[in-house]
């Protein structure tokens, strides 16, 4: 029988755990998630080989007919399963903590390839009575759900589009990924972070700032250095007050 908990007020101690990360190309998107703890990285772009971290191809394979062979669903499915049983049973070392799915962009759309494939039309408006388009949102957010399940770090990459008023001149930036996936998506992360750059050549610099948060974290609260050093790289990520009090602290721990 189940034992309801009891009536008290928590003191949770918030942590961000699931990222959304997008900027324009050469921002350094894929570098700075490269540097949280172990990632595995779902690669969607072909660059895999320019990476540091260990990554998966993700990708939907026809065969000498057109037909759909491996489907990028099953692919993405199959990986989840390997980090729900076999990455826990690894030697601590060969863990994986952090999955980088770069981009998310393309994964939705070989999720949408793979339906369109596997139905055998060109479009999911093509699948009778909407069923094409619940198929697309069912094996997303079962995607994004069994992510977020995961004992690990999730980060999502997108890229960047810029839209110039004609009347103002005023350029605004935002994620490539459709507002009606990005809800999708975004509604299990904890931050929101865009990358930029400026200069050129070897003058550039990058800079990372905080769009969003789900809450306001605290320093202290974030178990694991690396992370916390990164997060502190951000623009945004704590409030002037509570990053002035942290370095305090640090100086008088350094005493």
């Amino acid at each position: 029988m189940l034992t309801l908990p009891k009536v008290e007020k928590l003191k949770p101690k918030s942590q961000p755990h699931n990222f959304f990360i997008w900027g324009e190309t050469m921002s350094g998107k894929s570098y700075f998630a490269s540097y949280f703890p172990n990632p595995l990285v779902l690669n969607t772009d072909g660059n895999s080989e320019q990476g540091q971290a260990p990554s998966i191809q993700i990708r939907n394979v026809r065969d000498a007919n057109g037909k759909l062979q491996q489907s990028a669903i099953k692919k993405l499915n199959d990986i989840i399963t390997a980090l729900q049983i076999e990455n826990p049973q690894r030697p601590a070392d060969q863990r994986f903590k952090t999955i980088v799915i770069d981009v998310i962009d393309d994964i939705c759309v070989m999720i949408e390839q793979a339906i369109c494939l596997d139905a055998g039309v060109q479009a999911l408006s093509d699948i009778a009575y909407g069923k094409g388009y619940a198929m697309f949102n069912t094996a997303l957010q079962q995607f994004v759900m069994d992510l977020k399940a995961l004992p690990m770090n999730v980060i999502y990459i997108s890229r960047e589009i810029s839209t110039t008023d004609e009347n103002t001149g005023i350029t605004t930036y935002r994620q490539s990924l459709k507002d009606k996936y990005y809800n999708m998506v975004n509604g299990n992360c904890d931050l929101v972070i865009r990358t930029s750059k400026v200069g050129a050549g070897q003058n550039i610099h990058y800079m990372r700032e905080v769009k969003a948060a789900r809450t306001k974290y605290l320093p202290e609260n974030i178990t694991n250095k690396r992370v916390l050093d990164l997060l502190l790289t951000c623009e945004g990520m704590f409030s002037d007050e509570v990053l002035k009090k942290y370095k305090e602290s640090k100086k008088k721990e350094s005493k």
